[in-house]
C-alpha cells in the first residue's frame, strides 16, 4: 500500500503542477481551453493576474507534497502529506461548491483517495 499511496501523492502533485503551468503561463490559451464553460473569452485577459495567483497558491501545494517524498522520518512524512492532501482535497471540495461539481472528481477525490491510501500503508 505504500507504494499506492507515494504514486498517488506524486499523482496530485504533478495535477498541481499542471495548474501551476497552466493559471501562471497559459491562463490565455490553455486555460482558455479548460475553463471555457466557466469564463466568456473576453474574461481571460483581465483576470490573468487573479488566475496566477491561483496558480502560484497551486505550485505551494505541489511543493509541499513533493516535500514530503524528501523526509526521512516516517511519522513527519506521513503528517506533511496527510496536511498538503487535506488542503488540497478541501479546496476542491470547496471549489465543487462554489463553482463546478467537476473540481471535486479533478482535484478533491484524487486527494482523498491518497490520503486513503496513506492512511492504509
Amino acid at each position: 500500500m505504500e507504494i499506492v499511496a507515494k504514486i498517488l501523492i506524486a499523482a496530485v502533485a504533478l495535477e498541481h503542477l499542471y495548474i501551476l503551468w497552466m493559471e501562471m503561463f497559459a491562463w490565455e490559451t490553455k486555460g482558455k481551453e479548460v475553463f471555457k464553460s466557466a469564463l466568456p473569452p473576453e474574461m481571460f485577459k483581465p483576470t490573468k493576474g487573479l488566475a496566477a495567483n491561483q496558480g502560484l497558491y497551486n505550485g505551494f501545494l505541489a511543493a509541499g507534497l513533493i516535500w514530503s517524498f524528501l523526509i526521512e522520518d516516517p511519522k513527519w512524512q506521513t503528517n506533511i502529506a496527510l496536511f498538503f492532501l487535506t488542503c488540497v482535497a478541501v479546496a476542491g471540495i470547496y471549489g465543487a461548491v462554489s463553482a463546478t461539481k467537476k473540481i471535486f472528481f479533478v482535484q478533491a477525490l484524487p486527494a482523498i483517495l491518497a490520503i486513503v491510501a496513506v492512511l492504509l500503508k
